[in-house]
């Protein structure tokens, strides 16, 4: 067994202090590749998403600039210059898009009266050709998703199953919340889902690529275009022109829960008065 000589502790003091600079010199080293790493992340993302942030410089079209004069005078003051949102008044409209103005503004959802849990549906402020200048401004400025142009359902002449399929795709994505005969439906923190019985093609449409309020977003990588029209018709046909298909009285389309207790209500009723009816004959 070796003594600890005061040489020996020397040289052990020595090693300490000689290894402390490099486990700095570590974790700094450490601390700066993250910090590299992070800012060549940032530069990346910027650099791939432009559409991130409005630009001051683009050239607007004659129908954006007329829709620039209209969100100036109409939208500034919730949504802020260039669309960039205001804390607590109106989010940012960079990446919207067409598709959302269109649908918020044509349905009179916006400009909103004051700040609920739901914007609800009112008349429209804006006709159409300034509803499509307003959209045409934000879809400039910060990109987004936008309405197709032509018809935007199936013409049942030419694909007569389109209306099968368009029904299976409606009972799976849409009956959860909008219910199976398209009456809307109640959801949470005071929201609720609309009925579907007057929207045109072109605000359901919208409504899928934009995802208002709660309801998802249904881009082309969940639903192709060729099934969002097959939606529309099954909706525009069965539910909105062929309103009653089970009979005259459609009771809410609830389902069998109120079919049977007006079944039951008009069945006992009748019931009694025969009765009342035969008891007095006898």
């Amino acid at each position: 067994m070796t003594s600890d000589t005061p040489a020996r502790r020397r040289a052990r003091v020595f090693s300490r202090r000689r290894s402390a600079p490099s486990r700095a010199r570590r974790r700094m080293g450490a601390a700066v590749r993250m910090l590299a790493a992070l800012v060549l992340a940032g530069g990346v993302y910027t650099a791939f998403t432009p559409g991130a942030f409005a630009d001051d410089d683009v050239q607007l079209s004659a129908a954006a600039q007329e829709g620039k004069a209209l969100f100036d005078n109409s939208c500034i003051s919730c949504h802020g210059r260039d669309g960039q949102g205001v804390d607590d008044r109106g989010p940012s409209l960079i990446g919207v898009g067409a598709a959302s103005v269109e649908f918020q503004v044509s349905t009179g959802r916006m400009p909103m009266t004051r700040q609920e849990a739901q914007a609800e549906e009112k008349a429209p402020q804006f006709n159409d050709d300034q509803t499509r200048q307003l959209a045409q401004y934000v879809q400039e400025i910060g990109g987004g998703p936008e309405i197709p142009e032509g018809r935007l359902d199936v013409d049942l002449k030419q694909d007569p199953d389109a209306l099968a399929r368009g029904g299976e795709l409606f009972r799976v994505n849409c009956t959860s919340c909008h219910g199976f005969g398209g009456g809307g439906g109640a959801l949470s923190s005071g929201k609720f889902a609309p009925a579907l019985h007057d929207p045109t093609a072109r605000e359901i449409y919208a409504a899928m690529l934009s995802g208002p309020q709660n309801m998802p977003v249904f881009g082309d990588n969940q639903l192709t275009p060729e099934q969002k029209k097959q939606i529309i018709t099954y909706i525009q046909v069965q539910l909105q022109d062929d309103k009653d298909p089970g009979g005259l009285f459609n009771l809410g389309r609830y389902g069998p829960s109120t079919e049977g207790m007006a079944i039951f209500l008009v069945g006992i009723t009748l019931l009694v008065f025969t009765s009342l009816w035969i008891a007095g004959k006898s």
